[in-house]
């Protein structure tokens, strides 16, 4: 009786501790984005058609209503019931996932939607939920830490899991959101050189493949640029990693030397064999470094010469691995990267998309007077290109408010994170601040051309149900397991 009376006490004490802020954000944003909805899809402004279940905006506030509701249950379950059933919840969500990618209806290629009667539903925005829940019990787990690598292939496998079954679904942008849970892993221990290792393969694939048309020394430029850039990297980890003055000296000399004899011969008329060159100089590096782990430190300067081994092999494979995609995808890579203009086919979206915010200038055309939205230029503006929306009839004022609303929702998920007691609540609260950050920075990137358009919703604002329920999932048990710390 002592145990229900504390429980009851403690609900009915709830309101005192949720926070409030965060709350008023989440309410702040549905409502912005029913009403950018609306401006999307309809020519003139009526309360009837806002509110009316015949119109998107009105299926998007029914969903916000339906997600209010369950915000409120998730509000009032005991905080330890999410800790209990974090790994079913997360095996379930597995299951569905796999199943969803062999008896969903094919639309457009992906088969991502169950449907359950009038109603669709994508259950890879519910598997993020049970993803962030899983991580969270695996850190929470007594004794584990991120300092070994059956620690490194648990965590890993974790995130890594949902991503292969999504793959199968044939949904890439949905997958890659569960790659944002590495700062997560960062926060909780990963060393720094994995985030440095994922930036470089960023950076060598666009480089591999925005210059594969031009040649340096008979070899295709892109490559030639990864070695160059692969050989800067090497010396600066052995200058500022490995603390070794003397390695990075000689290894910076070797290269500027062969670098400057090569100019030499080039200006004597002298034709020099690029694959012979790189392969001399990068591996003569790698036995010296090799030599030097004898001497210096053993790891550190391991660990740089199989970074430098790793980055010629990752920019050998890049156009191979580029090869495999589906031709769409490698369109709008193209696309993204200047390489190929397209503005009637796979270009086509994210051209009219910048004509409209740019259209839009400082203050907007005014709500519902964006002709660019009216005309419907812009493909499916009403999910994946709201933003657009936003930025031709509010203008930079109105677009810059959006994004504000953003980096303060997901500084609050960070401070809610900082300010936990328990390690499960605070590694979950990451995860739902870089799944916003993530979401945040490929929609809106997209949208003004600087990444590729992988169909990416924004969250709160883009229109679907399956979305809005799934980051009302996540806030709202944040908000719980914030109320008990």
């Amino acid at each position: 009786m002592s145990q229900l009376r504390l429980n009851s006490a403690d609900d009915k004490s709830l309101p005192r501790y949720i926070d409030w802020m965060t709350l008023v954000l989440y309410f702040v944003m549905v409502a912005a984005g029913a009403v950018s909805i609306y401006a999307a899809t309809n020519s003139h402004y009526t309360l009837e058609a806002l509110i009316s279940f015949d119109q998107n905006s009105g299926k998007q506030l029914l969903w916000a209503g339906l997600s209010f509701v369950l915000g409120l249950a998730l509000l009032l379950i005991d905080k330890r019931l999410y800790d209990a059933y974090a790994y079913p919840f997360y095996a379930l969500m597995i299951i569905v996932l796999i199943a969803t990618a062999f008896i969903a209806t094919d639309i457009k290629g992906s088969r991502s939607w169950l449907t359950l009667g009038p109603v669709s539903l994508q259950p890879a925005e519910f598997a993020k939920t049970a993803t962030a829940l899983c991580l969270a019990k695996l850190f929470d787990t007594y004794g584990f830490r991120l300092d070994n690598w059956k620690s490194y292939a648990i965590a890993g496998g974790i995130i890594v899991l949902p991503m292969l079954c999504i793959v199968l679904e044939h949904e890439t942008g949905s997958a890659l959101v569960y790659s944002s849970l590495l700062l997560v892993l960062y926060r909780e221990g990963m060393s720094g050189l994995v985030l440095f290792a994922m930036a470089s393969v960023v950076a060598y694939a666009i480089l591999a493949l925005k210059f594969a048309s031009l040649s340096l020394l008979g070899i295709p430029l892109g490559i030639a640029l990864c070695f160059i850039v692969a050989m800067v990297l090497t010396v600066a980890m052995l200058l500022f990693y490995c603390r070794s003055l003397t390695l990075g000296r000689n290894v910076a000399l070797w290269y500027g030397g062969t670098g400057l004899l090569v100019w030499l011969l080039s200006l004597a008329g002298i034709d020099v064999n690029g694959w012979l060159y790189f392969g001399v100089v990068i591996a003569v590096s790698v036995v010296y470094l090799l030599v030097g782990m004898l001497h210096d430190d053993l790891r550190r300067v391991s660990l740089t010469a199989g970074f430098l081994v790793a980055s010629v092999a990752f920019s050998l494979v890049v156009d191979y691995a580029f090869q495999g995609m589906a031709v769409y995808q490698q369109k709008r890579i193209l696309v993204t990267l200047g390489v190929e203009d397209d503005p009637k086919g796979y270009g086509y979206n994210v051209r009219q998309s910048q004509i409209a915010i740019g259209s839009g200038g400082l203050t907007g055309k005014g709500f519902m007077e964006g002709t660019q939205t009216k005309l419907k230029f812009v493909p499916e503006q009403h999910t994946d290109f709201i933003f657009c929306t936003i930025g031709e009839e509010q203008g930079f004022v109105g677009s810059m408010a959006v994004l504000l609303l953003f980096a303060a929702l997901i500084l609050r998920c960070v401070v809610i994170a900082e300010r936990q007691h328990s390690t499960f609540a605070r590694v979950y609260s990451y995860c739902v601040a870089c799944y916003l950050l993530f979401h945040l920075f490929i929609n809106v990137g997209m949208v003004l051309g600087i990444t590729p358009v992988i169909g990416i919703p924004l969250p709160l604002f883009s229109y679907g149900g399956s979305s809005m329920w799934g980051f009302t999932l996540l806030l709202f048990i944040m908000l719980r397991l914030d109320a008990d710390r």
